[in-house]
């Protein structure tokens, strides 16, 4: 159902697009708040940080960079001009989450959701990252689909 709301004084807008719009704020703020929990339960050294990182079979020297490089990521994703370039960041550090739980045994499915987030919020509140990833055909001003021919 594409139902359009329209007034007198405000020209019609698409619900189905404001609606994923506001889906992706809302999964991408929750996903930026938990990266940057992440990114500090690392760098402050948390009981927990420490002893995960113990048990996956990496030494308690890495958890301080590795929060930073978390948040230095996280933090390039949230802002609009750099959101592509963070992506890019939190992709190959959530690569490196899936890498390590593959080499213990443990499930991976956490790391991949949070990357498949990650893109789909910024797919869809970035004409940009639609325009490079065109997996459908491109919307006009009136959220309604281009027709090419």
């Amino acid at each position: 159902m594409n139902a359009t709301i329209s007034t007198p004084h405000t020209p019609a807008t698409p619900r189905p697009f404001q609606g994923r719009l506001w889906t992706a704020r809302i999964l991408g703020t929750l996903a930026v708040l938990f990266l940057f929990v992440d990114a500090g339960g690392k760098i402050l050294r948390l009981a927990p940080y420490v002893e995960g990182t113990a048990k996956v079979g990496f030494p308690p020297g890495v958890l301080v960079p590795l929060g930073l490089v978390l948040l230095a990521s996280t933090l390039l994703y949230v802002f609009r001009r750099t959101a592509v370039f963070g992506a890019l960041l939190l992709t190959a550090y959530l690569g490196g989450a899936v890498a390590t739980h593959v080499r213990m045994g443990q499930p991976f499915i956490m790391p991949v959701i949070f990357g498949i987030i990650v893109w789909g919020c910024l797919y869809i509140r970035d004409e940009r990252v639609r325009s490079l990833l065109p997996f459908a055909r491109p919307m006009n001003s009136d959220g309604k689909e281009e027709s090419h021919g």
